[in-house]
């Protein structure tokens, strides 16, 4: 068995190895989980770890939340669908508290610099695909220079680290000059990829982003904050949507397909989108307190579907969060779902650091806004950066 030093120096590389590949692939993220999930289970003290585990409010209820869908198994119909969603929300039952338990405070600044150099890697792709330098791979196109995952990912992943770069350019007053040209230079380069790649939900959140880093850099001073909000956020806007191409037709189109929308129109992406949340709410209205069950969401989604609209599709994700947990779980699981974000700003309020309570307010108002267009819990990426900036921006290194 490898010795305590061993050990500990090989977790932090290992989470270090996490946070730079959990943007770039999803092989080679999910390889260093395994590594070390069963490096935990396998070096014992697990009185000393469950004991961390259980002193935090917010593991508990990440754990509930993950134990509801295991509960939810008793009235599902669709057994295997059940499966299939218990597996892509077990981060919430054993990664996230397994990664609590293994954070250190003096190795932050290394996952978050290790995080930042692979969305680098992927900005300077993304740009060597749109310039044409390099042929398109994988998900990329050149219209939509996304490479290692989709846009719907990407961008918000992006409008977070992009939060990071400009946090400390305004707030780290250690920085060097030429730290802060670099900064500077890659906050400016990272926002204008954010317009030259297809994410709507990112591009709002990024918006959101800026208008939350505008408060904090203004934190006592809300009418300052109100006027630059009111100032650089439509600015950044309308250069975008002079300047973008692939920007400006993802507008145009959401707010056409909006206010035109029809059941015989529906068919395009804001179509199905509200298509799926009117069908999720009859389904809901049902089931309103413990919703159909973890796997029931097609079998009762296309049920209502053949009913309301039947020439338009079925779908196993209504590609919002709320509509899923509500009609799987009702009121219960949604309230367990949104304490998980409670008890996040909760506990940075309580953070006498300014870096954590921002960064620590921030992602959670991120989540909570980008999950109105997808199941932004069930995917890899963004599930993934979620739990991994948990585990250390919730933690109370004072007591554990």
């Amino acid at each position: 068995m490898l010795q305590k030093f061993d050990l500990e120096k090989t977790y932090q590389l290992l989470l270090i190895s996490l946070a730079f590949l959990m943007p770039l692939t999803v092989a080679g993220a999910n390889l260093i989980i395994v590594i070390v999930c069963v490096l935990w289970l396998l070096s014992g003290n697990y009185r000393a770890k469950f004991n961390q585990i259980i002193r935090s409010k917010l593991m508990i209820a990440s754990l509930v939340f993950y134990l509801l869908h295991v509960v939810g198994m008793i009235w599902t119909d669709d057994f295997m669908w059940g499966i299939h969603i218990l597996h892509k929300m077990w981060y919430f039952l054993l990664l996230l508290p397994i990664l609590f338990t293994l954070v250190r405070r003096e190795y932050i600044g290394r996952y978050i610099s290790a995080f930042l150099l692979a969305i680098s890697i992927t900005e300077v792709c993304s740009y060597l695909v749109w310039f044409e330098v390099i042929a398109p791979f994988k998900n990329a196109t050149v219209e939509n220079p996304t490479p290692f995952m989709s846009h719907i990912s990407y961008n918000p992943i992006l409008a977070f680290a992009t939060y990071l770069v400009l946090h400390q350019i305004f707030f780290n007053k250690k920085i060097t000059n030429f730290l802060f040209s670099f900064y500077a230079f890659f906050a400016f380069t990272m926002s204008v990829n954010m317009f030259i790649t297809g994410g709507r939900a990112g591009q709002v959140v990024f918006f959101v982003m800026l208008a939350i880093l505008i408060f904090q850099v203004f934190e006592k001073q809300r009418i300052k904050s109100l006027i630059a909000i009111l100032i650089v956020i439509p600015s950044i806007f309308f250069t975008a949507y002079h300047s973008s191409n692939l920007f400006k037709e993802r507008v145009d189109k959401a707010i056409i397909e909006s206010f035109l929308y029809s059941d015989e129109s529906a068919q395009t992406s804001v179509g199905y989108r509200i298509n799926f949340a009117l069908n999720s709410f009859e389904v809901i209205k049902q089931n309103p307190i413990i919703g159909v069950g973890t796997g029931d969401f097609p079998v009762e989604y296309d049920k209502v579907n053949q009913i309301n609209t039947p020439h338009l599709p079925s779908t196993k994700n209504p590609h919002n969060m709320y509509s899923l947990i509500l009609v799987q779980l009702g009121l219960i699981g949604l309230m367990s779902m949104l304490s998980i974000f409670y008890f996040q700003m909760k506990l940075s309020f309580n953070s006498s650091k300014k870096f954590i309570r921002d960064v620590g307010i921030t992602l959670p108002i991120m989540f909570l806004v980008m999950m109105l267009s997808d199941s932004y819990l069930l995917g890899h990426y963004t599930t993934l950066l979620f739990v991994f900036f948990s585990s250390f921006l919730y933690k109370d290194f004072e007591k554990n």
